[in-house]
């Protein structure tokens, strides 16, 4: 769940919260117990993000049909749960935002979310990469 706001036309600010399950189904099949402390185990997370519009512009659709459009830039802050107490991570990403009208339109992102994770006996800093796609409405 994302929830934005926009501060001026260039720059925007947003709180995210996620929660999944992740499990190591494939990796049971090779090892014995697997490699989780339980089948699934659950991930969440939740970070403050800032954005900042940096090609602002119109995509056309048709020869005779044009809409606003601002290619993004985000980074921000947060906190995930997974294997073990909450940890620090840091996100960023890129994302390109359309409007149909007034009142909304559509985005596409992609973010990397990246904190230190203890899987295997090692510390390791993960790369987690997030495709996302959304509506958005304004009010």
């Amino acid at each position: 769940m994302r929830l934005g706001y926009h501060i001026t036309e260039d720059f925007f600010a947003e709180a995210v919260y996620g929660n999944t399950r992740a499990t190591d189904e494939v990796f049971r099949q090779i090892l014995p117990g697997g490699v989780f402390r339980n089948q699934k185990e659950r991930v969440m997370y939740y970070e403050l993000s800032g954005g900042i519009n940096v090609l602002p512009g119109e995509v056309y659709f048709w020869s005779t049909t044009a809409r606003p459009s601002a290619l993004y830039l985000i980074a921000g802050l947060g906190s995930t749960k997974f294997l073990r107490p909450a940890s620090f991570h840091r996100e960023r990403g890129f994302g390109v935002r359309v409007w149909s009208g007034q009142l909304g339109g559509a985005a596409v992102d992609m973010r990397d979310h990246i904190f230190s994770l203890d899987v295997l006996g090692q510390q390791r800093a993960t790369q987690n990469l997030e495709f996302s796609g959304g509506v958005t409405f304004f009010f």
